[in-house]
């Protein structure tokens, strides 16, 4: 009897303790999220003489989204990161160039690139703009990555730290390939696909790149380089042969060597530039500088509300799903849904970020868009990629904005299907029977290869769509079928090549885009780049989809998961997925034969 009474006090006793701690950290995370939530509030005062200052290891992305400070260290939860979206940093950029308070602005890098090409360019667009006002914009670096020395080279001066790095090496990316690895386990994938260039699932079934792959990524990375070179070399006046023998000849890397070509102005230590900068600020010492971040600027817009002209902005981020998380149909139709019958927006811009994925989730989306198209016109922008199922809902758009290094195109269909009943067998002697009523009722199933009827039988669907696909690209394209295939079979454009084979209207970013829109909304039915451009902000507002999560919700989301994802299997989940390990993770997500509008590959550019 004692011993349960022992037992029980001490389960009691345990039960309490688990309720305190778990009061304790609620009252934490509430508190953390009111102290962000008060902190997203505040709106800066901006000093006479301030210097804006954008620091390039602050990430720039699809949205301004405010994150936490503070990290809880909690393996299953994960904290919101701050970013500035790239049409406030825009918007940001433009007001301070009439700003009386901002006297410059002051771009710093550490070699910590944490922004992505397409928003780099729109953000060099925006400083380049800032020269008109006449006030300077000083870069300076300790350690140049390529990506922060692109948008440095805007600058009136550029300097680096006479101890500092500036290792240009070119534009590259790497990619895996793991048949050698699958066979040894006993994996076998089946490929069906339409599309010489579409090497999405390559990676599962060779071991080295297909010349027509390595063709492909070699144009792109070419067309991206070419930009970037070019854009460097015209704004320091450097011949660009001389510039990319340099380059391939590792001549670039020290600071001396970077004044020797023209790229940066001065080496100076971090006394001297403080100096430089208070001579130029007219300030005496450091402590005198009125130095306002970029992020903190973005917080002293006005609302978006101004104009008559209201412009929805519709996101399109992440991998088209039909459900859960990412760029998920059944909440984007509803946000579609929700635009069409909003009475006061004239015009919609649809912002796409997507590298595509789910082929019917795309098609729903589009459906919706062109419902949504025949009441409000419907003018795209395109973000870092805007591929296979993202170009899917984008086509049929009355105008197409991309930026140069936007990844666009990858018109193809692919399935796979993946088979391990051999490594079961061969590792864990584990024999897998299939049983049905008809010859083909364990089609897709994982424990065995799909025979020669069934591969020829979802082949027909892989066409069906293929063909579904470019009739959606030459109506909205003002094309032939003849003429997309030949640019289409899955091949990977930049935006600039999008531009000259057609998928593409015009170069520009987020803010060309909508104020083309407003151009329509007032009545322009085709606007030229001079009637758009000079459209006032004034003359228009503009409205998000979907609406911005605070720090709170996305928090809490991190904690719970989402709705595919318990809590349990949150906590016994490392904090950070290898390559492999995703592979592994898409494999148990796509059982069966499923068919994809997707690009290649996530890129990871090294830059």
């Amino acid at each position: 009897m004692n011993f349960w009474k022992t037992f029980f006090a001490a389960l009691l006793g345990c039960i309490v303790a688990l309720i305190l701690n778990l009061i304790f950290f609620f009252v934490i995370v509430f508190g953390l999220a009111a102290a962000a939530g008060s902190s997203s509030q505040t709106v800066p005062v901006v000093k006479s003489n301030s210097i804006l200052k954008i620091d390039l290891s602050q990430t720039i992305g699809e949205r301004t989204q405010e994150g936490m400070s503070a990290d809880l260290g909690i393996p299953f939860m994960t904290m919101p990161q701050s970013s500035v979206g790239i049409y406030d940093a825009v918007r940001a950029i433009e007001k301070a160039s009439m700003d009386d308070k901002i006297s410059m602005i002051l771009i710093t890098d550490k070699g910590e690139m944490q922004t992505g090409l397409s928003c780099l360019e729109e953000l060099r667009e925006a400083i380049g703009k800032f020269h008109e006002s006449g006030k300077p914009v000083i870069a300076y670096g300790m350690n140049y990555s390529l990506g922060g020395y692109y948008v440095a080279s805007a600058a009136d001066k550029i300097y680096i730290h006479n101890e500092g790095l500036i290792p240009i090496k070119g534009l590259g990316a790497s990619m895996m390939f793991y048949k050698d690895a699958l066979d040894k386990l006993g994996v076998n994938v089946q490929l069906i696909r339409h599309g010489k260039f579409k090497a999405a699932a390559e990676q599962f079934i060779k071991n080295d790149i297909s010349p027509e792959n390595r063709q492909q990524n070699m144009e792109m990375l070419y067309s991206i380089w070419n930009n970037w070179s070019e854009d460097i070399c015209s704004s320091r006046g450097i011949d660009l042969t001389a510039f990319n023998e340099a380059v391939d000849q590792l001549k670039i890397g020290t600071p001396e060597d970077a004044k020797e070509m023209n790229l940066v102005d001065e080496t100076l230590t971090t006394a001297e530039y403080t100096e430089k900068i208070c001579n130029l600020a007219g300030a005496q010492k450091e402590e005198d500088l009125n130095v306002i971040s970029l992020a903190s600027y973005v917080k002293t817009l006005a609302p978006y509300m101004r104009g008559q002209n209201k412009i929805a902005v519709l996101y399109a981020e992440g991998e088209i799903v039909m459900n859960g998380s990412g760029l998920a149909a059944n909440k984007f139709v509803g946000q579609v849904e929700k635009i069409r019958k909003n009475k006061d927006v004239d015009a919609v811009v649809l912002r796409v970020n997507s590298p595509g994925g789910d082929a019917q989730a795309a098609e729903l989306m589009r459906e919706a868009l062109q419902k949504l198209s025949a009441e409000k016109p419907v003018v795209c922008s395109f973000g870092e990629y805007a591929a296979s199922g993202g170009y899917w809902i984008s086509a049929q758009a009355k105008h197409i904005f991309s930026d140069k290094t936007t990844l666009t195109g990858s018109i193809g269909v692919f399935s796979l299907a993946f088979n391990y009943g051999k490594g079961l067998k061969e590792h864990l002697k584990i024999n897998s029977v299939q049983l049905g009523t008809h010859k083909h009722a364990t089609m897709g199933d994982m424990s065995r290869d799909m025979d020669e009827e069934e591969v020829a039988y979802n082949q027909k669907f892989v066409e069906q769509i293929y063909t579904k696909f470019m009739n959606i690209v030459a109506d909205g394209r003002n094309m032939s079928v003849a003429d997309v295939d030949s640019i289409a079979q899955g091949r990977v454009w930049t935006g600039t090549q999008g531009v000259q084979v057609g998928i593409v209207d015009e170069i520009g970013g987020i803010e060309d885009a909508i104020k083309y829109a407003a151009c329509l909304a007032m009545g322009n039915d085709n606007p030229t780049p001079e009637q758009y451009k000079s459209v006032l902000p004034k003359e228009y507002s503009v409205v998000e989809f979907p609406k911005v999560k605070s720090s709170f919700e996305m928090m809490m989301e991190g904690f719970t998961g989402s709705s595919e994802e318990t809590l349990l299997k949150r906590i016994f989940k490392s904090r950070s997925l290898s390559e492999a390990e995703r592979i592994i993770r898409d494999f148990e997500a796509n059982n069966g034969v499923k068919t994809y509008a997707r690009m290649p590959y996530n890129y990871s550019f090294s830059y």
